[in-house]
């Protein structure tokens, strides 16, 4: 009986250990070289989305509650304003937007990504009706979601091309009209 006693004992303490050792600090091992192509194929399917002009699946991309930035442009908020956004873009003729990551960031818990690249992008000028080119950075954070698809989260563009210059305020023009006088 004692010897029964001492193997149960020994097995509960060694049971207690395992599991005291699983409790540790020691945080899961990230394959941050797995979760790179992950999130470089999500962005591979928003490019092949915005050469498609398919609005649905370029935002298919995006978490229910991302934020797309762009210069000069009111933040988009959600999938929906995203989407909507993109299907007024995507039809536009002139439109062609080439992007690509050149560093891709993944934090230590490996729940998080970001990658930064380059983009080109020709659209139609609404008050010229001309195309326009514009190039310029980005940024986007991916995180992981609770179903393990990655998903843009911020989207933050900018571009490099200086605004177009500010026309004349009319008051000055119209002074000068007036100061001139006939001979």
């Amino acid at each position: 009986m004692l010897a029964c006693m001492r193997r149960t004992g020994t097995t509960a303490l060694s049971a207690l250990a395992l599991i005291l050792a699983g409790c540790g600090d020691t945080p899961p091992v990230v394959d941050k070289v797995a979760i790179e192509k992950t999130v470089k194929a999500v962005e591979a399917s928003i490019q092949k989305a915005s050469v498609a002009k398919d609005a649905a699946a370029f935002s298919s991309s995006y978490a229910d509650n991302a934020v797309f930035m762009s210069s000069g442009a009111e933040a988009l908020k959600g999938r929906p304003a995203i989407r909507a956004s993109m299907a007024t873009m995507f039809a536009d003729p002139a439109l062609k937007l080439d992007f690509a990551a050149d560093r891709v960031e993944i934090s230590d818990a490996g729940d998080m990504a970001a990658t930064r690249g380059n983009y080109t992008l020709a659209v139609t000028d609404p008050a010229t009706k001309k195309v326009i080119h514009d190039k310029g950075s980005y940024v986007t954070v991916f995180r992981k979601q609770t179903d393990g698809a990655w998903k843009a989260v911020l989207d933050i563009i900018t571009s490099e091309v200086a605004p177009a210059p500010m026309p004349a305020p009319k008051t000055a023009a119209v002074a000068k009209k007036k100061g001139k006088k006939k001979r």
